[in-house]
């Protein structure tokens, strides 16, 4: 089972925080969906004997395509792959691009999960943010989402500078009072080149305390278990049946083709990246090339990458099958490394069955699991 990730690199105006690849002009788009359709049909070859479970729109801001060009593309997957029965298809989408007829339409479609930025439900945040909706937009665009879609995922962000206990907590009950079956949430870091780190360079607005982020994270965690929801993923919760199966596909190592300008893909031993640039993609792909870069994964940097996504999961990272991938010395090597984190009750053993054991963060080491990941990381062997 694969995944077919969808990058559509368009948004209404920049957020301060965010470095993904986008543009905020909208003279492409027509050229930037047949170009997008095209790749989807150039690429079918390397998923001939794959069956796609999940379709995945992110961005930029999926939700600024028409509900044609959606189905123009849905449709151009279903041409040229073998699609499971009942996929899972989601479409990023913001609070504002999000009134009553949209989500209606949505629901027509064979889209049948939404991922919505909601953020914050305060507007301070927002403004600071510079998100394009205000607070009133994503109470309203939940009401009238949830009564359409069943699967929904919302983005919560924390560690906000100045966000205090007491506001955070409400943000997370506001999400919960309108039932939705997942949330994924993430502590605001600053990315070098945004206007973010900007206006913190500048004094304008205080530097992410990371003690603030670290207690927001263990306030969501428990909040979010008591009701129910089953923390998957170091940035994610859902409820029983409702985990994301595209993000999930990333973490268990299983392949998955990103279409668009700056799309990653993967396919066990390589990953590639196309170009970010919208101009020379659109070119590139009418000038029938793949403007894609391929990276094969040494031994090493499979084993590194499992290592992180193992530690940020459920999962957890499985001693079988590090010595059965990757071999003896490996094993050897992980386990001497997680003495000092095992000492500090930041790792433990866990036996998942009668033939095997996984490494896992316990709940104090989760929020650190980034950084006990690269210290259990091989430079070369």
């Amino acid at each position: 089972m694969s995944g077919i990730y969808i990058h559509i690199p368009f948004c209404k105006q920049a957020c301060h925080y965010c470095d993904f690849h986008f543009s905020t002009s909208m003279k492409k788009k027509e050229e930037m969906v047949l170009a997008l359709a095209k790749e989807i049909e150039m690429r079918k070859s390397e998923f001939q004997d794959e069956i796609v479970e999940t379709i995945y729109f992110g961005g930029g801001t999926p939700s600024i395509l028409s509900i044609e060009d959606l189905r123009f593309l849905i449709d151009a997957v279903y041409r040229n792959y073998k699609v499971v029965e009942n996929p899972e298809i989601t479409v990023e989408a913001n609070p504002d691009d999000l009134n009553k007829e949209t989500i209606r339409q949505l629901a027509d479609t064979p889209v049948n999960r939404l991922s919505i930025g909601i953020q914050s439900f305060f507007e301070d945040d927002l403004k600071m943010m510079n998100r394009a909706h205000n607070a009133e937009e994503a109470k309203k665009c939940l009401e009238t989402a949830t009564q359409y879609f069943d699967n929904i995922s919302i983005d919560l962000i924390y560690g906000i500078p100045e966000m205090s206990n007491e506001k955070w907590l409400q943000n997370i009950e506001t999400a919960l009072s309108f039932g939705v079956p997942h949330i994924s949430s993430y502590a605001l870091t600053v990315e070098p080149k945004t206007a973010l780190h900007s206006f913190i360079q500048k004094g304008i607005i205080p530097q992410p305390d990371d003690e603030v982020a670290q207690e927001h994270f263990h306030i969501l965690v428990d909040k979010l278990s008591e009701k129910g929801f089953i923390h998957y993923e170091l940035s994610n919760f859902g409820k029983e049946n409702y985990f994301s199966k595209n993000n999930s596909s990333y973490w268990l190592g299983k392949k998955y083709i990103g279409i668009g300008p700056s799309a990653h893909s993967y396919d066990g031993k390589n990953r590639g990246w196309n170009i970010s640039n919208n101009s020379l993609y659109i070119k590139s792909i009418q000038e029938n090339k793949l403007p894609i870069e391929i990276e094969t994964l040494t031994k090493t940097d499979r084993y590194n990458e499992y290592i992180m996504t193992g530690l940020r999961t459920i999962w957890g990272v499985s001693l079988e099958k590090v010595e059965q991938e990757f071999g003896k010395t490996y094993l050897d090597y992980l386990l001497n490394q997680s003495k000092k984190h095992i000492e500090q009750a930041l790792l433990e053993f866990v036996k998942s069955s009668e033939v095997e054991t996984v490494l896992k963060t316990t709940k104090k080491g989760k929020f650190l699991s980034d950084g006990i990941a690269s210290d259990l990381f091989l430079l070369n062997l």
